[in-house]
């Protein structure tokens, strides 16, 4: 079974409100749609969030390097052969998104040419994943206003806090805030993208020590290598690594440097291959992983949990699923559905990424 055409499609959906981090802000979704079909008549579907405040990628490159570069080299082969796939996209450096959702789509077709759920191919430990939800930059009473919302609504009871402003007055508000209106047994965990110095961020634990916070997600540059460290040696809480950690060679860095001790995995960089790989690398260790979100369109969190829930180590922690409801729209066919703070694979052969084709030919830009 050959891949006989990549489709890359560019579509535009826009936010409900802007969501704002210290690494940037979007206003809409301009992703792309990767399909590879098969000479069966399959068809493989991932999405592509480009990031490149990030990681440099834009909604124009991540096309050209699918269509231009990698598709002529791919086209031909066996979808059963990932790793000539890999060979192939591995000749050119970073790119990691646009890879990332080619690995996707390949499994998806995978799967129904097996007739078997990628989930179950990948793993098949459960069939859920718990959801934490993404509060971006806004006043710290708004934040909160949000949090019992979705609590009530979803039944979400983890949230990831975005910092890394100045003054750091206000995301000790927002913790403190939070931490008091939600009570003692809501999670929060931060992630300051790289906004803060490794030593604000230190101050930030010190004054927020007493409220229970779980995790900090890339509170500084991982290029601030020595301060980094000494922030992983003296925190009381994990320090994870994220987009510092794209691919599993970045993650051995990270973690023989000492510059993290837990690591974020995201589907929408490195694909179910790499991810793979990495959660081996963590879980060989003992180190933990958490399931991350890319501002995720519903076809992005069903890859995160189709992954997610394939394994014991990243059930343990909540997956970041429900940015897709910051979303005025969406291209999925049956929508993702959160119930009692969780969300379900699909049982079907493949992801069960099926495509709303008329919204697509709304939304798309080519």
């Amino acid at each position: 079974m050959k891949i006989a055409r990549i489709e890359a499609i560019p579509y535009a959906i826009p936010y409900t409100h802007p969501l704002r981090f210290a690494s940037g802000e979007v206003h809409t979704a301009d992703h792309v749609l990767i399909r590879v079909h098969t000479d069966d008549g399959i068809i493989g579907t991932a999405d592509a969030p480009p990031r490149p405040y990030t990681y440099g990628e834009t909604q124009t490159s991540i096309r050209t390097i699918v269509q231009d570069i990698f598709g002529p080299q791919v086209i031909g082969l066996d979808i059963f052969d990932r790793e000539k796939v890999r060979q192939v996209m591995d000749r050119t450096i970073h790119n990691q998104v646009a890879k990332g959702a080619l690995d996707i789509a390949i499994w998806d077709a995978i799967g129904q040419a097996v007739k078997t759920p990628v989930h179950k191919l990948l793993g098949g430990f459960t069939d859920s994943m718990r959801v934490s939800h993404m509060l971006g930059f806004r006043p710290a009473e708004e934040l909160l206003e949000e949090a019992l919302r979705f609590g009530e609504q979803y039944g979400i009871t983890t949230f990831k806090l975005k910092v890394g402003r100045r003054p750091l007055a206000l995301d000790i508000e927002a913790c403190r805030v939070l931490r008091e209106g939600l009570g003692e047994n809501v999670e929060i965990y931060l992630d300051a993208n790289r906004g803060w110095t490794a030593n604000e961020a230190m101050e930030v634990l010190r004054q927020t020590e007493d409220l229970g916070l779980t995790m900090l997600e890339e509170p500084c540059d991982a290029k601030e290598t020595l301060s980094r460290k000494r922030l992983v040696e003296r925190s009381p809480i994990p320090i994870v690594a994220d987009e510092s950690v794209p691919t599993a060679g970045d993650v051995s860095r990270e973690l023989l440097s000492g510059g993290a001790n837990a690591i974020c995995i995201k589907t929408a960089r490195s694909g179910f291959t790499e991810a793979t790989e990495i959660l081996g690398l963590c879980t060989g260790l003992g180190v933990d992983v958490t399931m991350g979100n890319q501002i995720d369109t519903q076809i992005g969190s069903l890859a995160t949990v189709t992954f997610g829930a394939a394994h014991q180590a990243t059930t343990r922690k909540a997956g970041e699923l429900s940015n897709f409801l910051d979303m005025t729209d969406d291209l999925l066919a049956d929508p993702l559905v959160i119930k009692d703070g969780r969300i379900f694979v699909r049982n079907v052969p493949g992801v069960g990424a099926g495509i709303d084709e008329t919204k697509l030919a709304h939304y798309r830009q080519d």
